[in-house]
């Protein structure tokens, strides 16, 4: 009887690790097909580089950036809202909290926010903010030089002002999948138009403009040394118009992977400290990006990132830093993240986190 038992248990295990690498030779062929066919679609646009609202572009989160802006497979927090909504599902803590602040570049900051509350079995809902700073500039108007030599006359100030606010749902269909969907509302406001009427500089314009856009994202885990899988389009929305131009938002599609690479060699739970991440992004108005990062976690509670992004004018090497504590069972987080920016300077990121 127990030969027998042992016997059937071994065939089921090695049913299921056949299954297992069945399902994941499948996917890595649709992945790459899909992937094929879209570079080639893609390889037909002409790049014009014609969107607007390019501050949904910013990247928010300094455990993401560290890791060099990868956040579409191993982002477990409501900072996920902003990466692949589908990882919302896998978020643990029944309420979860997360602040960011990124001090950027030429003094244009911007800060964000998401919270996510679990909603039993059924799934996590989500909220998000992402606020821009643009700072303060002058306002000016050309004019003939018998006017003003200088050729110009001040109107002003004014603070260009842009923001998001969004909802999003997602749900874990088993433990292996989950799907997610973020409805954001986009507004963005340049400040006003200044003409000549009358011998008068009046006001012509206010540029301001608010749309509706959509990110959607589905993860899945091989269970398998860590193997992982996501992929999002961000920004899908219809174009928006100033004056006579219209322009669409930066839609994106992006795919994600990772791996505990340690696992191959051992089962401890000490193996699964490392992690790697693998992104590409394919943007309506530029090349393919590139996207490397590694994450090592020391004793469950200290984590040292490293990323690099390609293709991109000034990013590259990226850095950070991350602590979790763990009070009473309520979960405490604080990351920050290094970039440097070419001729710009350096960008730094913050991030606070709880979760309950």
């Amino acid at each position: 009887m127990t030969k027998s038992m042992k016997e059937y248990t071994d065939t089921a295990e090695k049913e299921m690790e056949t299954s297992m690498r069945t399902s994941l030779r499948n996917f890595v062929i649709a992945l790459i097909t899909v992937a094929t066919l879209s570079s080639g679609a893609i390889a037909q646009i002409v790049k014009q580089a014609q969107v607007g609202f390019r501050f949904l572009e910013n990247p928010v989160s300094a455990e993401v950036v560290g890791r060099g802006g990868v956040g579409l497979t191993t982002t477990y927090t409501s900072n996920a809202i902003f990466w692949n909504p589908a990882l919302l599902g896998w978020v643990k803590p029944s309420a979860d909290l997360s602040l960011n602040y990124t001090q950027g570049i030429a003094d244009i900051n911007y800060a964000a926010s998401a919270v996510t509350f679990r909603l039993g079995d059924f799934g996590v809902i989500g909220l998000s903010l992402l606020n821009m700073d643009y700072g303060t500039f002058y306002s000016t108007y050309a004019v003939d030089k018998s006017v003003n030599p200088a050729g110009y006359v001040e109107t002003g100030t004014f603070s260009p002002k842009a923001y998001a606010i969004g909802i999003a749902f997602s749900q874990k269909m088993n433990d292996r999948f989950s799907f997610g969907v973020h409805v954001k509302n986009v507004e963005q406001n340049l400040g006003n138009a200044w003409v000549e009427s009358a011998g008068q500089i009046v006001k012509h314009a206010k540029y301001k403009q608010n749309v509706w856009a959509m990110d959607v994202g589905a993860f899945y885990d091989f269970l398998y040394n860590g193997i992982r899988f996501g992929a999002t389009m961000q920004n899908i929305s219809r174009e928006v118009t100033y004056e006579n131009e219209s322009f669409p938002l930066p839609f994106a599609v992006s795919f994600g992977f990772a791996i505990t690479p340690l696992t191959f060699f051992s089962e401890d739970e000490a193996m699964k400290a490392l992690t790697l991440n693998f992104e590409t992004r394919h943007p309506r108005d530029f090349g393919e990006k590139v996207k490397y990062g590694a994450e090592y976690i020391f004793l469950d509670a200290f984590t040292t990132r490293v990323g690099y992004m390609s293709n991109y004018d000034e990013r590259g090497l990226t850095a950070g830093v991350g602590v979790r504590q763990s009070v009473s069972g309520t979960n405490l987080r604080v990351d920050y993240a290094y970039e440097p920016f070419g001729i710009f300077g350096a960008v730094h990121f913050i991030s606070l986190g709880i979760g309950y």
